[in-house]
């Protein structure tokens, strides 16, 4: 509780400076701010890794691990799913207008918006074809695909020690054994310095605050973006605030109590927009907070963190259904309930990172041939959008894994 009350202080400080308008402190701000938001994504990625890795390779051989992925797998498919539909619904009662025509981005600044390549060579670019790159560039699908086949790898081969064949056999377990508490010790460096971050959080809270409020203060015209702002941040806040709870209502949990032990994860998420920056945090508010078993946590929640994306689901549907109908694409039903699938299964392909769910909806609206010129016009409010879903995310990812962690037994 006193965490809580010392990062809302610094919350509001953060929002008072920044309201200031100083512009020597405002630069000083976003300085602390991007380092910050380095420093959480450089132990991002080895978090990720390194517990799949070893969760796997200890739980690797029993039979809860099985049930655990089905688990996580099932009420991230029944979040997503649930999510993409309130946007759907919110989306048919507010009926968004289209834009008027002089908004909307030139063909120069849409040319300049669109990605290379499509929606297939994304998930191409998942497969890995050396260990180095995604670690480089931070693809988390890729990263847990590497990292689950090693946990499997040494869980296999450490079970070759209780029936050993040959004496070879034996040997071959006892060194996997060694790497694998070499592993062990590298991740208790690691909760070592996610703990120093933490430690030092308050700092970061100011700067992000003051740099929210700053943008604010600027001034954002929404203009003919109101009813599509609506739709999604209205969206958000029922599968936040009604959806999500009841799922933890119907579970036996009290929903309360699971957001007080994870809203350090969540007010981090909210302010670096990238729910796998987020991870180690939310690790660690599930294990030392609610006590949710490692075996639980470090498998549920970098496969959440990679594909349970309720935000991102809901963002690409309403966004795709705005764009598609400001080209003049007529919304029948069928059409929506298919978009509503699409954007289900391109969520579950995020990778977790800032912008993920912008950059996905233009590569499907470039695709179909979409007037994406018009992402050019949700482009200055996304920022606030991107805050608010990752928040989401990170709720539902901890919601799935309180699910998971009392559904599946030692």
């Amino acid at each position: 509780m006193k965490k809580i009350i010392i990062w809302i202080s610094a919350l509001a400080l953060g929002a008072v400076l920044g309201l200031l308008n100083i512009g020597w402190l405002n630069e000083v701000f976003n300085y602390v701010a991007t380092i910050y938001t380095r420093l959480f994504q450089f132990v991002a990625v080895p978090t990720i890794s390194l517990a799949v890795v070893t969760t796997l390779a200890f739980f690797g051989t029993q039979k809860n691990t099985g049930r655990i992925f089905l688990h996580t797998i099932t009420y991230t498919l029944l979040t997503t799913i649930c999510a993409a539909a309130v946007g759907l619904g919110l989306y048919l009662i507010i009926s968004p207008d289209n834009l008027p025509a002089l908004p909307v981005a030139s063909d120069v600044e849409a040319e300049s918006l669109q990605t290379s390549g499509n929606y297939a060579d994304y998930l191409l670019d998942v497969v890995p074809n050396n260990i180095i790159q995604p670690f480089a560039t931070g693809n988390v699908l890729s990263i847990l695909i590497i990292s689950a086949a090693v946990g499997l790898a040494l869980a296999y081969l450490i079970k070759k020690e209780r029936h050993p064949a040959t004496a070879q056999d034996a040997e071959v377990a006892d060194r996997a054994k060694t790497v694998l508490r070499f592993i062990q010790g590298l991740q208790d460096l690691l909760f070592t310095l996610i703990k120093a971050l933490i430690w030092a959080l308050p700092l970061g809270i100011v700067a992000f605050a003051a740099q929210l409020s700053a943008q604010v203060s600027a001034g954002v015209i929404v203009g003919s973006l109101g009813k599509y702002l609506a739709v999604i941040l209205g969206g958000n806040a029922i599968q936040f605030f009604v959806i999500l709870p009841l799922f933890l209502l119907l579970r036996g949990l009290n929903p309360m109590k699971v957001f007080r032990g994870m809203s350090p994860a969540v007010l981090m998420a909210l302010f670096t927009k990238s729910s796998a920056a987020t991870l180690p945090v939310t690790i660690q508010s599930a294990e030392e907070n609610l006590h949710v078993r490692t075996a639980v946590s470090r498998i549920v929640l970098p496969i959440c963190t990679t594909i349970n994306m309720n935000g991102c689901a809901a963002f690409i549907l309403v966004t795709s259904l705005f764009v598609m109908q400001n080209g003049g694409t007529e919304l029948t039903l069928p059409l929506m309930i298919q978009w509503l699938f699409i954007a289900v299964i391109s969520a579950v392909g995020n990778a977790g990172v800032p912008m993920g769910c912008f950059f996905l909806t233009l590569s499907l609206m470039s695709g179909i041939g979409a007037p994406v010129a018009i992402m050019g016009v949700v482009l200055p409010v996304f920022t606030m959008i991107d805050m608010v879903e990752t928040a989401e995310n990170v709720w539902s990812d901890s919601c799935v894994c309180s699910i998971v962690n009392k559904e599946v037994k030692q």
